[in-house]
């Protein structure tokens, strides 16, 4: 057993092998101290709160663990119906060397479990115990996968829950639901599951066509929501994300009878966000919530509510309409602040400071002179839908609600449990152009560079890019970082904050709605108080990564 660094709050330790990780992962069940828990092919990443043990603690309790049990326990028994119709169906036979037939047949006859859970909610990494299985991903991954597909890569079965990209060899379909949140679990292939795949009927649905490989120069590089691959924050700039569900009133409708705020003008990314819905890791699912967490308390503390009550994260200006009386702060991001009343008289609004509206009102913010997120809190706290006990829009895995649009109206609830607070603490923000520095921790993967690598991300200045979003921020270097270990890492755990580097050697800095897993090695993470910051980090500020050195000797 190895155990790395891989945050200040964060342990990787490394297993004999999957069979081992598993059982490791089971045995640290209820382990004081640990937050949460993420195994992955070889690994289990353990996160515990620094409140209640120390790195060096935690990896002497870990270190001393024995495992003596031949096979893992299982949790319940599944079975999925398969129609084995998949694109890549003969190719995956051919790389294996086996007929078509045969693939089936083995897929079929093979004890199957769910060793750990990744991506996406719901998608689970099924492994068995025939040698067989062991299948390269695409060279090229799909723009668009659908839902149900069934797929292999590496030594592993997989189902995608949801439509994405991804470059696993699709050998069929299935019409099983993978994820429901309103099931217990929600996930169809939970961790620890015995999985049976089973051939279904011939009359069964058929799957839109897949779209076909990217042709695109980037093509080469794994899809941002490739579960065997790392994440590689999209192509897209902010505004090009995803679509949103319009919740309209119709035509002639009266205005709402209940407290709500009415979204006049979006912004490039408006969301509904609060503490986020941590410790559902074991379900694919990340913690999400709040980019920029010290935004949040601070426009809930402004108005009076819970620390952790749902608020307005906007990416750029918007214009909202108030309907009822209230109290509003805006945190986060600064830039000009504008509340005009129905009479068409207008105002400027403090920033972080608690202010009254009335009904009518409309509250402009200006596009941010500095920072990139604004928070709004509106006393009350918002009543939107809730997934998994939290109302955050985890933009990656689809949890929570849709991304906000214009003429959209959500409810204000009754988070409201304290008297407003004036008094409000001013934050410097960078600006575009500015240059930032962050505290990192080096590990778990920092072996996998060369010397100089390791030299250039700490002495490099980083442009942060417009491909950014809640997954991660692209960074830009005039020198790539260069490793010593090619190829691609068995899937492990990453946390927020993380710095996971393509084969293109610019690296990705992971925000709260990035995988679970990935398998492009992470150089380093940002130590906790660094994240909020980061989060505010607008495109054309540059950064420079300082190593904070913490507890000695892990590993």
């Amino acid at each position: 057993m190895r155990i790395l660094t891989a945050s200040d709050r964060t342990l990787l330790v490394e297993a004999a092998d999957l069979d081992e990780a598993m059982r490791l992962n089971l045995a640290w069940d209820g382990l004081p101290g640990v937050v949460e828990r993420i195994p992955g092919a070889r690994t289990v990443l353990v996160r515990f709160d620094p409140l209640r043990t120390s790195a060096a603690a935690l990896a002497e309790v870990l270190s001393a663990t024995r495992v003596d049990a031949e096979h893992v326990p299982h949790t319940r028994e599944v079975a999925v119906p398969v129609h084995y119709d998949g694109e890549d169906l003969a190719e995956a036979a051919g790389l294996l060397g086996v007929s078509a037939e045969e693939l089936v047949n083995r897929h079929l006859a093979a004890d199957w479990q769910v060793a750990f859970s990744g991506f996406a909610p719901g998608f689970g990494y099924v492994v068995s115990g025939d040698p067989l299985f062991d299948v390269p991903r695409r060279s090229s991954p799909r723009t668009r996968v659908p839902a149900g597909s069934v797929a292999l890569a590496g030594q592993f079965t997989g189902v995608y829950p949801r439509e994405s990209p991804g470059g696993w060899q699709l050998i069929g379909h299935t019409d099983a639901v993978m994820w429901d949140i309103d099931r217990d679990p929600p996930a169809l292939l939970s961790p620890g599951a015995l999985v049976r795949f089973e051939r279904a009927g011939r009359e069964g649905l058929r799957l839109p066509a897949v779209a076909q490989p990217v042709s695109s120069p980037a093509a080469s590089q794994p899809a941002l929501n490739d579960p065997q691959a790392g994440s590689s924050v999209g192509g897209g700039s902010l505004s090009e994300r995803s679509e949103s569900k319009r919740v309209e009133r119709a035509e002639g409708e009266s205005k709402p009878s209940a407290p709500s705020v009415e979204i006049i003008r979006p912004s490039l990314q408006l969301l509904v966000q609060d503490a986020g819905r941590p410790g559902h890791a074991a379900l694919g699912v990340s913690a999400s919530g709040a980019a920029d967490r010290t935004a949040l308390r601070d426009a809930n503390r402004a108005v009076g509510n819970e620390i952790a009550a749902a608020v307005l994260e906007s990416v750029g200006g918007l214009t909202l309409r108030f309907h009822g009386d209230g109290v509003v702060a805006v945190t986060g991001a600064i830039g000009e602040l504008t509340l005009t009343d129905a009479g068409g008289l207008t105002r400027s609004i403090p920033h972080g400071a608690p202010f009254a509206t009335v009904d009518g009102d409309e509250l402009t913010l200006g596009h941010p002179s500095h920072g990139l997120r604004y928070v709004i809190g509106i006393r009350g706290g918002l009543a939107a839908a809730s997934a998994l006990g939290s109302r955050a829009s985890d933009t990656l895995a689809g949890l929570g609600p849709d991304p906000l649009a214009a003429g959209d109206v959500v409810d204000i609830g009754d988070a409201a449990r304290h008297a407003v607070d004036p008094v409000a603490t001013p934050r410097e923000l960078p600006a575009s152009g500015d240059l930032v520095e962050l505290d990192i921790t080096l590990g778990p993967r920092d072996d996998w560079f060369t010397a100089s690598a390791l030299d250039t991300l700490t002495t490099q200045e980083w442009l942060v890019t417009p491909r950014s979003d809640r997954v991660g921020i692209r960074l830009q270097g005039d020198v790539p970082l260069e490793r010593t270990t090619q190829g691609e890492l068995p899937s492990e755990g990453a946390v927020t904050g993380a710095i996971q580097v393509p084969p293109d050697g610019q690296p990705v800095l992971f925000l709260p709605d990035h995988p679970l897993t990935g398998g492009y090695p992470i150089i380093g993470a940002l130590t906790d108080r660094c994240l909020d910051l980061a989060a505010q980090l607008p495109p054309g500020a540059r950064i420079r990564f300082r190593i904070s050195r913490i507890e000695e000797g892990l590993s």
